[in-house]
């Protein structure tokens, strides 16, 4: 069974109500892909917690240096980004330091700043739009935008890692519609699919089960003259393991027999359905 791919279950697990039917019943089957996206639901549930910024500082220049540094960015990028918020805030400390240390009633002195240009520290946290004053944290002081970083990097990483560590998945070879033959009525498909290693199997289905006696599926020269046994299917599907060696283009038709439970393994001549592969 083909597993979802990490974009599909990153998806499912950021938003509760993504839209993907299939996917989500694919999950109820395949216990992989539900260890998978249980470990990303809690990652997502880890980064909703609304983290406490109230300690947090601007961090100075040096780190935005290492970071250019490191990523070897361009010149047009080599000014902190975060530069802008600190000669604010240092001005007005600076700006209170003054009036705190003005005697009542005296005229500023040349230079300094203006008593009524100074932005009280109550305006500046209890979110008042006074002029001089930020209305709004810098991008790390803001939970929502914190939390979309958050949770986009936590999944891209954790989607890479569990991309490059999966198994491979098994890849398609060869396909074909199975068409019903005469006095039948039974149609599906039949797929040649090929493992990590190098192994070949047949993945068969039917929409019901015709035979009288019991199906067998065969692999069968396009002129009927050869033909190579590869199982009983008990059920409407089935999955065979396709010989080594055995050359798909020699044998490239599907066919699902009845046979009657007589001893004799030779082909009944009564199939059921049958489809020519192709790549």
């Amino acid at each position: 069974m083909p597993h979802l791919d990490p974009e599909q279950l990153s998806l499912l697990a950021l938003y509760d109500d993504w839209d993907d039917p299939g996917a989500r019943e694919h999950l109820l089957a395949c216990p992989q892909c539900a260890a998978d996206y249980a470990a990303l639901r809690r990652t997502v549930e880890a980064v909703k917690t609304t983290p406490d910024t109230s300690r947090l500082s601007v961090p100075g220049p040096q780190v935005w240096a290492g970071i250019h540094r490191e990523l070897g960015l361009g010149e047009s990028l080599r000014e902190d980004p975060l530069a802008a918020e600190a000669p604010e805030e240092g001005g007005t400390k600076e700006a209170g330091t003054k009036e705190a240390g003005a005697a009542p009633g005296a005229m500023p002195a040349s230079g300094d700043v203006p008593p009524s240009n100074v932005v009280p520290l109550s305006d500046r946290t209890s979110g008042v739009k006074t002029k001089g004053a930020r209305t709004r944290g810098a991008w790390w002081q803001r939970p929502g935008t914190w939390l979309a970083t958050a949770a986009a990097a936590v999944l891209v990483v954790f989607g890479a890692n569990w991309a490059f560590n999966r198994p491979p998945q098994p890849q398609e070879l060869a396909a074909t519609q199975l068409t019903p033959l005469a006095q039948h009525s039974a149609a599906g498909s039949a797929k040649v699919v090929e493992a990590a290693d190098g192994s070949r199997s047949l993945q068969v289905s039917l929409d019901k089960d015709e035979a009288k006696g019991y199906q067998e599926v065969w692999l069968i020269a396009p002129d009927l003259s050869k033909l190579v046994s590869l199982g009983v299917m008990n059920s409407t599907s089935g999955t065979f393991q396709v010989p080594a060696g055995l050359d798909l283009s020699q044998y490239p038709v599907v066919d699902v027999s009845d046979e009657p439970v007589d001893g004799n393994p030779a082909h009944s001549s009564v199939s059921i359905a049958r489809g020519t592969l192709t790549t």
